[in-house]
């Protein structure tokens, strides 16, 4: 069996693509039309995607006349309530002319770890799949508690890339690639390719909190890609502005061989 590339990514038959809150919400909102586009030549070429997307909270807090994201799970709840709803407004404004329709999922861990409702996503996401809608997945963070939350939508992402057997996995980022070093330490270096099973305990990835509207960072996609790698899906960490090319198997980004 012959391990897919970051070149094989237009032929794979189905990719999950994970963008996360900075990149679409607040000033980036401009962003949603220009991912879609993205994924909707993809759809159109015959390639099953699924969109996990964080940025319900974040876009909900202008609603709610808040000035930065709210730090108790109660209003969080409500922004991410508030928020959800537009944001997925705002999805399928984009895809519409593109003739996509899309699909809401909202997801908690204990969907996933319980055998009964994991099948459950399972099949709905199945079945979407085969009416040629566009599944947009999220944390159902109106009802999720601190206990049960996946912390951030990098790790979502890889759970559902394992759930659908999915072929590889896009994890969009604020930077191009991956590096050795966090990338302000001028002897810092991009990864190119991560062998499945590679020794990465030398290499630095900085913090997980990296801004005011989400959590993430390159420690928790280096995460996520470790465990979709070792299922035997392909993932590429790339920036979200690249998303077009990465779609279009371009030399771009850090690619993770999947384990075979």
């Amino acid at each position: 069996m012959t391990a897919l590339t970051r070149a094989d990514l237009p032929r794979a038959a189905r990719i999950v693509v994970k963008v996360g809150s900075s990149s679409i919400s607040g000033d980036s909102a401009w962003r949603i039309p220009v991912l879609v586009e993205a994924l909707a030549a993809a759809h159109a070429r015959g390639t099953e995607i699924v969109l996990v997307s964080s940025g319900a909270i974040a876009t909900g807090i202008p609603f709610l006349q808040l000035d930065a994201r709210p730090t108790d799970l109660a209003t969080q709840q409500a922004a991410a309530a508030v928020g959800q709803n537009v944001l997925i407004y705002r999805y399928q404004e984009a895809l519409r002319p593109h003739g996509v329709v899309a699909g809401q999922v909202l997801l908690t861990t204990g969907d996933l770890e319980h055998p009964t409702s994991r099948s459950n996503a399972r099949r709905a996401m199945e079945r979407l799949l085969g009416l040629r809608v566009l599944p947009i997945v999220n944390e159902n963070d109106t009802v999720a508690t601190q206990e049960i939350r996946f912390g951030d939508n990098d790790r979502l992402g890889a759970l559902v890339a394992q759930l659908i057997g999915a072929d590889a996995l896009v994890l969009l980022s604020d930077v191009e690639s991956l590096y050795t070093r966090p990338p302000s330490d001028p002897a810092a270096e991009p990864l190119d390719v991560v062998a499945a099973g590679a020794d990465l305990s030398g290499l630095e990835f900085g913090a997980t909190v990296v801004n005011g509207v989400g959590t993430g960072g390159a420690a928790t996609k280096v995460s996520a890609a470790r465990l979709a790698a070792a299922s035997g899906i392909g993932v590429l960490v790339t920036s979200a502005d690249l998303v077009s090319e990465a779609l279009s198997g371009a030399e771009i980004g850090t690619w993770f061989e999947p384990a075979v």
